[in-house]
């Protein structure tokens, strides 16, 4: 008879062979979430036999993450600063490191916020979320986007005050914002070879990179952030380990003030900071 620790060595080495780097954590992640199991009790339920509903299901769970398809594109769904997100081909697959971004954006007040390129809601969505009297403005060039980030509000119980919005950057943009944030594209194109298949291959191209130098969405931001922000609001921008002094140096000469640099967990330039007059 098949138990769980069984399936368990098996999906470890055939994810192995396909070469994904952690495959022990994947199939587990997928073991428990095909047995109906919680992720930290699976140990537990190890020596359990396979339930018969289970066996198929995490079957395609396995071939799809050899063929290297994200865990977490495999689910659906993406945890996020404690909140689980939809996640669909549509969107890009939030990543730990922005939740440096809502660090910085909680350390200070505000009442309402902006969110350039929201993709899956995560970022405005987190920002309401943990601050229950604001209000937010999510907008993205994608429609497609747009509905992902609309499900997340709605499942989050923020359609209330989350707004989501088509536009081009501040394209159809009104009003003032004590807070603007934007994980915008910024791959360069020569550097988009060179990403894994699980990013390369499953997150949406137009929301990793802008083409040429990876900038130019950082200039469109610095140019209109003056004209968006409130007197001594603030904007908040990720970016590339490698565009740290770019960026600054834009939002420098739009006139921004107090123009600073994050790092992330792993000590990499992640996040510039500035604020308006």
């Amino acid at each position: 008879m098949t138990t769980l620790a069984d399936l368990l060595r098996a999906a470890t080495a055939q994810l192995r062979g396909a070469g994904v780097a952690d495959g022990m954590r994947d199939a587990r992640i997928l073991l428990a979430h095909a047995s109906g199991i919680a992720p930290d009790r699976l140990t537990l339920h190890l020596h359990d036999l396979v339930p018969a509903h289970a066996l198929p299901v995490f079957q395609d769970f396995i071939q799809r993450r050899a063929l290297r398809e994200p865990v977490w594109r495999i689910l659906g769904q993406r945890s996020f600063y404690g909140r689980s997100f939809q996640i669909t081909p549509d969107v890009l697959d939030p990543r730990p490191e922005t939740e440096i971004l809502i660090e910085a954006a909680l350390a200070q007040p505000f009442s309402n916020v902006l969110d350039l390129g929201t993709g899956s809601g995560c970022i405005v969505l987190t920002l309401l979320a943990e601050r229950a009297d604001t209000r937010g403005l999510g907008t993205d060039l994608s429609r497609a986007a747009l509905e992902v980030a609309q499900a997340n509000a709605v499942s989050l119980g923020l359609s209330d005050r989350a707004q989501l919005s088509q536009s081009n950057w501040f394209g159809h943009v009104e009003g003032k914002f004590d807070l603007i944030v934007s994980n915008p594209p910024y791959i360069a194109a020569d550097e988009m070879p060179d990403l894994s298949p699980e990013v390369l291959n499953w997150d949406p191209h137009m929301a990793l990179s802008p083409g040429a130098d990876g900038l130019a969405p950082y200039r469109v931001i610095a140019a209109g952030a003056l004209a968006h922000l409130s007197p001594k609001g603030r904007l908040i921008v990720e970016i590339g380990p490698t565009q740290a002094q770019s960026v600054g140096q834009m939002f420098d000469q739009s006139g921004l003030l107090e123009v600073t640099i994050g790092q992330d967990f792993d000590g990499r330039d992640r996040i510039v900071s500035a604020r308006a007059p």
